[in-house]
């Protein structure tokens, strides 16, 4: 129409994508060595730079989910690089293989974590969870054991009875398990806990029959949390906030492995 003005905006072009290279000078400049100590004695190994986890949420907010990025640095074998690959990496674009060789060489315990919570998000994690929890000791049950412990509060199609039978191995096994084992089986048993209130009591009675876990932790603080009285807490906590269930409570949080 006459005299009508028009005015267009101009569309803001999408941030270069962060390259490999990029993200490790980025993980190098931000490292310390009082960082590399405390990761140390929990576990990781060189090479590491010792990035704190605040820097690794926000590195994670300003690459958002960027497979390739993930996929490249891991391969770099750096325990930083490693640790933010796992938060930034696509669970539904996460092969089998890709499953299989990061958990194998997860050397320290917070990357088995990790691990296990990225295959709970994708498409193989039921499978995942069974061949892992039957593969021979080492990192790779290790990632099982953290597997099934977030399945059992995020995957709400899975039947009881799974959880039963792996609550009756844990008791069965645990203390002769090898320590890292023993660690990841323990927070199973209060994960299976907080599913429902069936599980609720079929843990609860189990670790009281399974009592103290021993866990060596090296030179840290860190303690075993007692299964009994955490699942207690975890189910007080997330009532009296409304919620059905701890697992439907931290199902209505962000996956823990990009908020932690």
């Amino acid at each position: 129409m006459p005299g009508t003005k028009t005015t267009s905006k101009k569309t803001k072009a999408p941030a270069p994508r962060m390259t490999a290279a990029a993200a490790m000078r980025e993980l190098e400049k931000a490292g310390s060595a009082q960082t590399r100590k405390t990761y140390a004695r929990h576990g990781a190994e060189e090479p590491m730079f010792g990035v704190s986890f605040e820097t690794l949420k926000t590195l994670m907010k300003r690459i958002g989910v960027d497979q390739e990025l993930a996929l490249a640095l891991w391969d770099t074998g750096n325990f930083d690089a490693r640790n933010l690959a796992v938060k930034i990496a696509d669970p539904a674009r996460m092969t089998p293989a890709d499953l299989d060789r990061w958990a194998s060489d997860s050397r320290a315990r917070m990357c088995g974590d990790y691990v296990g919570m990225l295959a709970a998000e994708g498409p193989h994690a039921a499978a995942k969870a069974k061949q892992w929890l039957a593969a021979p000791a080492g990192p790779v049950r290790v990632a099982g054991w953290a597997l099934l412990g977030h399945l059992t509060l995020r995957d709400e199609t899975m039947p009881d009875a799974s959880f039963l039978e792996r609550l009756a191995s844990i008791e069965k096994n645990i203390h002769a398990a090898p320590n890292a084992e023993r660690e990841g089986m323990n927070k199973a048993v209060i994960a299976i806990g907080c599913r429902n209130a069936a599980l609720r009591k079929a843990a609860t009675a189990a670790a009281k029959r399974i009592g103290k876990v021993d866990v060596d932790y090296g030179e840290t603080a860190c303690k075993t949390p007692d299964a009994a009285e955490t699942i207690e807490k975890a189910w007080a906590h997330s009532t009296s906030r409304g919620f059905e269930s701890p697992a439907a409570h931290e199902r209505t949080r962000e996956v823990p492995r990009r908020r932690c």
